[in-house]
């Protein structure tokens, strides 16, 4: 039988509506506590009829918080925030995880809380020019600040941040998500662990590519154990020079691994980001990750595996279609078009992204983005 968008699919525990997951985005309209509000409860209702919701960018805890106005999961007060947003995403039909997401050295100190600390596998700044354009960050209270160089985790900062994801991964599940996708994308702290250009330890957790991948296996692992593993999906991002990541010539040696490593522990999706399409500045295509996907596929076995970003509707259904993909991931098309799903199924035009409201607080470019209304006819 033919595989369609719109199909059904039953991801562990779920039964989707669809094959379209609204990829994770940074939205940065939490508080300066990492809580959400009724405006976030809104935002991703209205995109409710995604066959999956994945929410971008929350902390695990103080130390990972990297960003101005990004949400976290670490207390008791963000986990009472969160329950408004995932009580009306289930009330309109929706599933809902939450991207627990590590920043690592990308940090500044003015977009943390007291004491917090900035940390990553070695001691490493980013410096220079990033994929973002900039060797710095935005911070509300000073403008843009040059990133700091991290503190080098200590065996027991390692056993802390694992520790942490947990903590994080059972919150989640008490404010109402249905599940949890581990970041060890977007050179954060976990690809930070995984690539030897920013991983330059000689210990159990650097040097050789399965030590390298000892961290991500770990957390994945006791993020696993703790809230079971058809709650837990992972993405990853190969080839992506995002945060001053770089390309290292066993690129695929390590992600195949390291897939071959968590398909054994359950995890219910395996999903990587394609990073390179012209809408975000990239060449539309890179030949390294597109030789890679395949092969990701067949190591990921009969598991659930997803690709977001770099997808058009005519693209996305071919994918499905041909068995690349169980699941297809979009990101700025649903933050324009909360009716996604209902433009595509009828061929409908799409709203077009407000590229300068993506990362500014409040309704305008969030809550805002208009429905389809059919034009009435003139008689």
């Amino acid at each position: 039988m033919t595989k369609s968008l719109f199909d059904t699919y039953h991801l562990g525990r779920l039964a989707l509506s669809n094959r379209l997951v609204m990829n994770p985005m940074t939205r940065s309209r939490a508080d300066a506590e990492g809580r959400e509000s009724e405006l976030t409860a809104t935002y991703f209702a209205q995109r409710a009829s995604a066959g999956l919701i994945v929410v971008g960018s929350v902390a695990p805890s103080p130390n990972g918080k990297g960003y101005p106005r990004t949400p976290g999961l670490w207390s008791a007060e963000q986990v009472e925030s969160w329950k408004a947003t995932t009580k009306a995403v289930h009330a309109a039909g929706g599933h809902i995880f939450a991207q627990l997401m590590h920043s690592g050295r990308v940090a500044h100190p003015a977009n943390m809380t007291a004491g917090a600390r900035i940390v990553a596998p070695s001691a490493l700044g980013l410096g220079g020019q990033t994929s973002f354009g900039s060797a710095q960050m935005w911070t509300d209270s000073g403008g843009m600040q040059p990133f700091p160089v991290p503190e080098q985790l200590d065996e027991a900062g390692i056993e802390q941040a694992k520790n942490e994801f947990v903590s994080a991964a059972k919150n989640a599940i008490e404010a109402g998500f249905d599940g949890v996708e581990i970041h060890a994308a977007n050179g954060y702290l976990l690809e930070q662990f995984l690539s030897p250009v920013t991983n330059h330890r000689r210990d159990g957790y650097g040097g050789s590519i399965d030590r390298r991948l000892r961290f991500v296996v770990e957390v994945a692992e006791a993020v696993a154990e703790a809230i079971d593993s058809d709650r837990v999906g992972i993405r990853i991002s190969p080839y992506a020079e995002i945060n001053r990541m770089q390309e290292y010539p066993e690129i695929d040696e390590t992600y195949l691994a390291l897939s071959k490593r968590l398909v054994s522990l359950r995890l219910v999706y395996l999903h990587v980001a394609d990073q390179f399409g012209v809408s975000s500045g990239g060449p539309g295509r890179h030949a390294g990750l597109d030789a890679l996907k395949p092969k990701l596929r067949e190591a990921w076995g009969t598991r659930t595996f997803f690709i977001g970003g770099n997808f058009n509707k005519e693209s996305a259904a071919r994918a499905v279609k041909e068995g690349l993909v169980d699941l297809v991931g979009f990101g700025k098309a649903f933050l324009a078009n909360p009716d996604l799903v209902r433009r595509f199924r009828e061929g409908l035009p799409l709203n077009a992204p407000d590229e300068t409201t993506f990362f500014t607080p409040g309704p305008k470019g969030y809550t805002d983005y208009p429905m389809w209304v059919r034009p009435r006819s003139i008689s």
